[in-house]
């Protein structure tokens, strides 16, 4: 795709998908328009990066069995966290680091969490051919959230919960949010989680939406009384 081309999907993108899906902090757009989506992609699907629709992340001949957001949702996600610029950030799931790409022009600090070796390193290449310096990455289980580190201003979590753990909530810091995806198939829905007090949390249900499981994420009981 020549570069004209390039920059009216991009444009595209942006006024046909995102914006419609009320997406309308000016900033968030033209985050949109600035960072390289294209460059995130497995090479197969460039000419995909614009659609609305969610990109498996395969490469070198292997399905990770993950895939990046579509665009409209990595956008009303961004802007609902409302992200401040002295914030720190914990990301659950690199993938291919578009979205930590997104967090790190809005926070200050961003710590990644990639439990695929492969994504992990797909990531962290993307990462740095983008020029982004202010994103931790490691390599391990985030589905309990990363207590090293905490507490947050922000949590993002890149694959659904059937239930939203104790102790992710137990890291974000008094007025935090946390973006998850909450339920299971078929019955899913985007919800930000704010911690108001050091025991209680309000919770707004963004959208109804269906994205892949976090691997590990814990399960409801199945106990009944």
């Amino acid at each position: 795709m020549q570069t004209l081309d390039l920059e009216k999907a991009r444009f595209n993108m942006v006024e046909q998908q995102v914006r419609p899906w009320d997406v309308l902090d000016q900033t968030v757009l033209d985050l949109l328009l600035v960072v390289r989506r294209e460059n995130f992609v497995p090479p197969q699907y460039r000419a995909l990066a614009f659609s609305d629709m969610e990109i498996p992340l395969r490469f070198d001949g292997t399905d990770t069995g993950e895939a990046m957001w579509a665009p409209k949702m990595e956008a009303r996600v961004l802007q609902e966290l409302a992200i401040k610029r002295h914030e720190t950030a914990l990301e659950i799931g690199t993938g291919s680091g578009f979205f930590s790409a997104l967090l790190a022009h809005k926070a200050q600090q961003v710590v990644s969490i990639e439990i695929d070796p492969s994504l992990h390193r797909f990531g962290a290449s993307n990462l740095e051919r983008a020029g982004i310096h202010n994103v931790r990455l490691e390599l391990g289980d985030g589905s309990r959230g990363w207590a090293g580190r905490a507490p947050y201003n922000v949590i993002v979590v890149t694959g659904s919960l059937p239930v939203v753990p104790t102790a992710l909530r137990n890291q974000l810091k008094l007025g935090g949010r946390l973006a998850a995806v909450v339920g299971s198939d078929p019955v899913m829905s985007a919800e930000i989680i704010t911690r108001v007090s050091e025991t209680s949390f309000d919770t707004t249900k963004l959208f109804e939406t269906r994205v892949r499981p976090l691997r590990n994420a814990e399960r409801p009981s199945s106990f009944r009384f």
